[in-house]
C-alpha cells in the first residue's frame, strides 16, 4: 500500500513537472509572437500615415493649368548667359585712359631783366634771369598777379603782358570706366573750349602789377673784397668842357652833364615819354646830387619802361615800398610821376648816399639784396643810354 502511494507521489511530480514545462514553453513563445506582431503592426501604420502626407502634399502642390491659360514656358538660363554678367562687371572696371587739354598762355616780358624766382613771393630765391621781350609759356596766374612758368618757376605778372593763348598737349590721366562714362556724358569739347577762351580774357582783363623784389631795406649786406674793388673803380669824372654828357661811372651822386632834351631823347619810345619826368629828373640831381643816368636806369629797369600796374595806377616808378608776397598792395601811392620822382631822390639822398652807399654796387646792397645781378642790370642800362647820345 505505501508502495503504491510512494508511486503516485511521484506520478504526480512528473505530471507537474511537464506542466510546468509546457507552462513557461507557451508564455515564452507568446511573448515572442506578441513583440513581433507589435513591430509589425507599428511599421505598416508609419508607412500608411507616411504615404498620406506625400498624397496630401502632392495633391495641395499641384495647381491646376486651366486656372494660368495661357501657359508661359520660361526657357532655363544657359550657362553661357549665366558667365556673360561677370565679364561684363569686370569690362567696366578695366581704366580707361581720358585725354585733357589745359589753356597755355604766352607772355612777353616788358622789362629790362625778370627774375624768375622758386616761389611765388618776393622773397624766394631767384632761380635765373630772363631779358626783355623773352616769351613765357605761363600755365596759371593767382590773384596776387604771380604767374606759374611751364618750364618751373615764378615771375611776377607786373613785368610781362599776355599775348596769345593755346591749348597744351593732351594730359592723359588714367580713370575707372564709372567716372570716364561720367566724364564722357558731363563735358563737351565745345564747353571746353569755351572755358578756355573765357579763362584767357579774364587773364587778359586783370591789371598787371609790378615789381617782384623788395625794394627798400634798412639791412646791411656784407661786402667782399673783389666787390670793394668794383665799387671803387672810375669814380673820379671830369665833366665836359663843351657840356656834352658825362659818362656814367659806378658814382651815384655826380653830374651827369644831361639837358632836358637829352632825357626826353632817352625816355622816347617807352611809357614814361611825355610825363614831364625831364625837369623831375634834374631836379633831384641838382638837389641832392643823384647822377640822372642812374635814376633814369633805376626808374626803366623798376617800372618796365613805365609799363608795370604800379607806374600805371600808383605812379610808383621804383617800386617803393613794394615788399611782401603782394606788392602792388603795399606799394606807395604817388600824386604824380614827378613825385615819386623826388621822393626817390630824397631817400637816395637820406639812407643811402649820406651814409656812405655812393656807389652803384653798395647802393644795390642795400635796394635790392634779394638780386645779385640788379647793379650789373642798372650799369648795362647807363652804358646804353649813353651811347644814344655819343
Amino acid at each position: 500500500m505505501s508502495r503504491s502511494i510512494q508511486w503516485n507521489v511521484v506520478a504526480y511530480m512528473i505530471i507537474a513537472a511537464l506542466l510546468a514545462s509546457f507552462v513557461l514553453s507557451f508564455n515564452h513563445t507568446f511573448s515572442l509572437w506578441s513583440s513581433r506582431s507589435a513591430d509589425n503592426i507599428l511599421t505598416q501604420k508609419f508607412t500608411s500615415n507616411k504615404q498620406i502626407m506625400i498624397e496630401r502634399l502632392t495633391s495641395s502642390s499641384i495647381i491646376s493649368k486651366s486656372a494660368f491659360q495661357p501657359v508661359t514656358v520660361v526657357k532655363k538660363a544657359t550657362p553661357t548667359s549665366a558667365i556673360s554678367a561677370p565679364i561684363a562687371a569686370t569690362e567696366k572696371k578695366k581704366p580707361v585712359a581720358i585725354a585733357s587739354a589745359k589753356p597755355l598762355y604766352t607772355y612777353k616780358v616788358t622789362s629790362f631783366y625778370l627774375n624768375v624766382r622758386s616761389e611765388p613771393n618776393a622773397d624766394a630765391k631767384i632761380m635765373y634771369e630772363v631779358k626783355q621781350g623773352t616769351q613765357l609759356q605761363v600755365l596759371s596766374k593767382d590773384d596776387a598777379g604771380w604767374l606759374m612758368l611751364k618750364s618751373g618757376g615764378y615771375v611776377h605778372g607786373g613785368y610781362a603782358t599776355v599775348i596769345g593763348m593755346k591749348q597744351a598737349p593732351a594730359e592723359v590721366t588714367i580713370q575707372s570706366a564709372e567716372s570716364a562714362v561720367s566724364t564722357v556724358s558731363t563735358v563737351s569739347a565745345v564747353s571746353a573750349v569755351s572755358s578756355a577762351v573765357t579763362s584767357a580774357k579774364v587773364l587778359q582783363n586783370k591789371s598787371l602789377q609790378v615789381d617782384v623784389r623788395p625794394k627798400v631795406h634798412t639791412m646791411d649786406v656784407k661786402v667782399s673784397p673783389i666787390e670793394d674793388q668794383v665799387a671803387t673803380v672810375d669814380t673820379s669824372i671830369a665833366e665836359d668842357d663843351n657840356g656834352n654828357p658825362v659818362k656814367p661811372t659806378s658814382r651815384v651822386n655826380t653830374d651827369s652833364g644831361l639837358s632836358s632834351k637829352q632825357i626826353a631823347q632817352l625816355l622816347n619810345g617807352t611809357k614814361l615819354s611825355g610825363q614831364g619826368l625831364e625837369q623831375a629828373v634834374l631836379s633831384i640831381e641838382e638837389e641832392y646830387g643823384i647822377n640822372a643816368f642812374f635814376t633814369i636806369a633805376v626808374m626803366k629797369l623798376e617800372s618796365g619802361n613805365g609799363k608795370s600796374r604800379l607806374a600805371r595806377t600808383k605812379n610808383n616808378l621804383f617800386g617803393l615800398n613794394a615788399t611782401s608776397s603782394n606788392p602792388y598792395r603795399k606799394a606807395t601811392y604817388f600824386e604824380t610821376k614827378g613825385d615819386c620822382v623826388q621822393k626817390f631822390g630824397q631817400l637816395l639822398s637820406d639812407n643811402y648816399v649820406e651814409r656812405g652807399y655812393t656807389t652803384i654796387e653798395k647802393v644795390a646792397r642795400k635796394y635790392c639784396p634779394v638780386n645779385s645781378k640788379w647793379a650789373s642790370h642798372v650799369r648795362s642800362i647807363m652804358r646804353s643810354d649813353f651811347s644814344k647820345l655819343a
